[in-house]
């Protein structure tokens, strides 16, 4: 593949992902009570395309500014969706939802406090290991029967991982504005959280 051409396929794939946003919303809500399985289907189909674009960008050399920016940003809101949604038709608990929502509302915030520091923070693994299980989880709970308990342990696995992650972003993001309080520079990583 032309060099040209590789440096644009993990950005299409992110811009795919903001997109099916609203494909996914839509294909919940005309689902009715019971199993989403379009939903969920086009949900997970989300999470490989986040692996995918990462992978290639990584492997082709040709990661960009735009995609450390809105390869997270992506993430947070096909999760956020399917929180707010998921919660608002009772398939998962309000503390799930406002804990998901905050510790990414927080990561972005952190975001606006450290790039214009020039600080970076790398993504760790418990943060990306969150989204993945956040990620399973949410598909899982939208492909099953409202109530069924296994899909919501895992979810809660999830959140307990989130949370731990946030709170590693924020030690770090802390140690960063202490080492390096006067540099100048953009670093969107710790956006990616997980």
């Amino acid at each position: 593949m032309p060099t040209d051409l590789r440096r644009h396929v993990p950005n299409a794939l992110t811009i795919a992902r903001f997109a099916a946003i609203p494909v996914f919303a839509w294909l919940y809500l005309v689902a009715g009570e019971g199993p989403a399985w379009g939903a969920g289907i086009f949900f997970a189909a989300a999470a490989v395309t986040d692996q995918v674009d990462g992978y290639l960008a990584r492997r082709w050399r040709v990661q960009s500014r735009f995609g450390t920016i809105a390869d997270p940003l992506a993430d947070r809101l096909m999760i956020g969706t399917a929180v707010v949604l998921l919660w608002a038709t009772g398939r998962i608990p309000l503390l799930a939802a406002l804990v998901v929502v905050g510790r990414d509302l927080l990561l972005v915030l952190g975001y606006k406090v450290l790039a214009p520091r020039g600080l970076e923070l790398e993504v760790t693994f418990l943060g990306k290991l969150a989204t993945w299980v956040l990620y399973a989880a949410l598909a899982l709970v939208l492909v099953t029967d409202q109530g069924t308990a296994w899909p919501l342990v895992l979810l809660w696995i999830g959140v307990g991982l989130a949370v731990l992650a946030g709170a590693q972003y924020a030690v770090r993001t802390r140690s960063a504005l202490r080492s390096r309080p006067g540099e100048a520079g953009t670093g969107p990583g710790e956006a990616k959280g997980g």
